[in-house]
């Protein structure tokens, strides 16, 4: 009967005795799966009532945009075709002053970076970045990588919340 108290106190202290020692050495993962950066601070947009989009993409395209900044609204139709049996789920955002066919325009937010695209969550925060790039086929892969987190996110969605919506 002696043995069972010390085998339950070592079954407890040795995971926490590791974990500390883990998180003391600073003996970490350095990389991430996902494509995007996340953001260092919080950020939230008055994103439109719309309960069943689960995310939305937004590109941040502000009154002083350059000419590769608005390079990127081509990319924005591009996603519409891309997200396929996904669309019912994602809203499209355009923040700024632009005119679209294809997303609802929302004020812009000033923190935001210049022609760059971000996963937004349905309650409004900005969760992920995709920075623009110089070269269109950089963009496009960058759009291959928000596609593949937005499908990751998705499949989350749809795993925790029972099964779909």
């Amino acid at each position: 009967m002696s043995k069972v108290p010390g085998l339950f106190l070592a079954c407890c202290i040795i995971p926490l005795l590791a974990a500390w020692l883990v998180l003391r050495s600073g003996w970490q993962p350095d990389t991430t799966t996902n494509q995007g950066r996340f953001l260092g601070q919080e950020i939230r947009l008055n994103v439109p009532e719309q309960v069943h989009k689960a995310w939305f993409i937004a590109l941040n395209q502000p009154g002083d945009c350059n000419q590769a900044c608005l390079g990127q609204s081509e990319l924005m139709d591009q996603l519409v075709v891309a997200l396929g049996k996904h669309r019912q789920q994602v809203g499209l955002l355009l923040l700024g002053e632009g005119q679209s066919e294809v997303a609802s325009v929302i004020p812009e937010a000033p923190v935001l970076s210049p022609g760059a695209f971000y996963l937004v969550d349905k309650r409004g925060l900005v969760v992920l970045e995709y920075l623009p790039q110089q070269d269109q086929t950089a963009n496009r892969v960058l759009l291959k990588g928000l596609l593949k987190d937005l499908k990751k996110l998705l499949s989350y969605e749809r795993s925790s919340s029972g099964g779909g919506q």
